[in-house]
């Protein structure tokens, strides 16, 4: 049972209700329903999560590489089940999302691996000269704050969803870190 109750629409201002729901899925999830408990928090939030899918510099599978690579690091089995099926919607195929869950860098390319490392320090608080000077010559400095903002942006949210112990949604089940 979560530590905090998961809020319906009818428990926030009618200005909220939309921002309980995931925009790809179309239905509420238990990581915004939990956050509604102070709807205004939720609305930066979302605003700032958002701020970091359209405005980082990534595509969006280096996005989904960086959040899986977080989620693992952390070990956040909520944060890494919605990220499989989001990286599965993107292009990412089970052998990339099963070598990440293995912390293995074997099926990504050279700028991938840098990507990963770049961001894995930057969760781990490591990010020396070489490790910055990798990623800044295959990244711009505008994709390099992204990476770093994306990485510790979903910590943040991962930190979150550890406080609060949520669960995954009903009728799903733990994809697991090898999820073929």
């Amino acid at each position: 049972m979560a530590r905090v109750p998961y809020v319906e629409a009818s428990d926030v201002p009618d200005e909220y209700e939309e921002l309980l729901e995931s925009s790809l899925q179309g239905k509420p999830l238990h990581v915004y329903q939990s956050i509604g408990n102070n709807p205004a928090v939720l609305a930066g939030l979302r605003s700032f999560l958002g701020s970091l899918w359209t405005d980082s510099g990534l595509s969006d599978r280096e996005r989904e590489l960086v959040i899986l690579a977080v989620a693992r690091e952390t070990t956040n089995r909520y944060e890494w089940h919605q990220h499989v099926n989001i990286a599965r919607g993107v292009g990412i195929d089970d052998e990339v999302i099963a070598a990440l869950g293995a912390d293995d860098r074997g099926p990504l390319d050279g700028d991938e691996t840098a990507l990963v490392e770049y961001a894995l320090a930057v969760v781990r608080g490591e990010v020396d000269a070489v490790v910055h000077d990798e990623a800044a010559a295959r990244y711009d400095d505008e994709t390099l704050v992204g990476i770093a903002a994306a990485a510790s942006g979903y910590e943040a949210l991962g930190g979150i969803i550890d406080a609060f112990d949520l669960e995954l949604e009903p009728g799903t089940e733990f994809h697991g870190w090898d999820p073929r």
